[in-house]
Order: C-alpha cells, then sequence, then structure tokens
C-alpha cells in the first residue's frame, strides 16, 4: 500500500456540472484569487502574516491603554517595535515584546529623547504645525505636547497597565 494516495481522476458527469455551474457566475478578482490559491488555502488558516498579526495586537494595545491624545507617540511606537528584530523574534508574544521595548526606551535617554523628538515631528505633520523640540537644559515649551519627562510618565503608566495585564493571565 502506498502512503501518498492519488487523486481519483473526475468523472464526466462532475465536470460537466462543474460547467454548468460556472456557466451562470460572472467571474470576478476574488475567484481568481482562490482559485490560484488552491482547493483549501484558507481552512483555519489567516491571511494575514505573523508579522501583522503581532503589529495588531500591539496596535490594539497601544489603542486601548497608552494615554495619548494625538497619537503621535503611538504611532511612533508602534511604526519603531513593528520593524525592530525584538518583534521578528518573538512574534508569539506580541505585549511581551512591547513592554521589553518600552522598558528599553525608558532606560536609555537618548533612546527616550529619540522618541520624543520623533513624536514631535509626527505631531507637527498630523496637525500641520511647527513642533515644539525640548533642548537640553531649558524647560520645555508650553505647548509641546510631547516632552521627555511627560513621555517618560506615560510609558511608565503603560508598562504598570502590561505588568497588570500580564499578572492576570
Amino acid at each position: 500500500m502506498s502512503d501518498n494516495p492519488q487523486k481519483k481522476p473526475r468523472s464526466e458527469a462532475d465536470a460537466a456540472l462543474e460547467r454548468e455551474i460556472r456557466e451562470g457566475r460572472k467571474f470576478s478578482l476574488a475567484e481568481a484569487i482562490g482559485r490560484l490559491a488552491g482547493p483549501g488555502m484558507m481552512k483555519g488558516v489567516s491571511p494575514a502574516t505573523g508579522k501583522q498579526q503581532a503589529a495588531a495586537a500591539i496596535e490594539t494595545c497601544l489603542e486601548r491603554h497608552l494615554n495619548d491624545s494625538s497619537g503621535a507617540l503611538a504611532a511612533v511606537l508602534l511604526r519603531q517595535v513593528r520593524e525592530s528584530d525584538l518583534l521578528l523574534a518573538n512574534l508569539d508574544q506580541p505585549l511581551v515584546v512591547l513592554a521589553s521595548f518600552v522598558q528599553r526606551v525608558v532606560e536609555n535617554d537618548f533612546v527616550l529623547q529619540e522618541l520624543v523628538r520623533e513624536s514631535d515631528v509626527e505631531w507637527g505633520r498630523n496637525f500641520g504645525e511647527r513642533p515644539y523640540f525640548q533642548k537640553e537644559g531649558a524647560p520645555p515649551h508650553a505647548d509641546d505636547p510631547y516632552t521627555i519627562e511627560s513621555v517618560r510618565s506615560t510609558l511608565a503608566a503603560l508598562l504598570a497597565t502590561l505588568a497588570a495585564d500580564q499578572a492576570s493571565e
């Protein structure tokens, strides 16, 4: 007996039935893609890649738990985490990756300053205004939505929420 069962040849009646069914339908792009993918392509498998699924989980978490009214910090943080090697190595644990990434940012002043600068740029681009960049040794501008201390505080709150969520699982 062979371990590789062969397909039964289709009968003429089956082929005629298939032709009759297809005659009454319009051909669509979705059908063409389905035919190219082959039978069983979508059985229990997501069409999104693992990286896309992980990024979506991180984005949902940021939307729910990051206190960021303008959304610029969340956009920059998501972009940086999505492109990190840390995510690629741990696609099955996106929230652990997010917590680890945020912890690294909070602990490294240079990385934190870069995140704040990129968030300021994103904010300026989104609102069509000139961003306020915090200068070293000077107090932040009163209208600056992203200062080093405000972002550090926001990220610390996110870390606390992520830790609480992980503890409850």
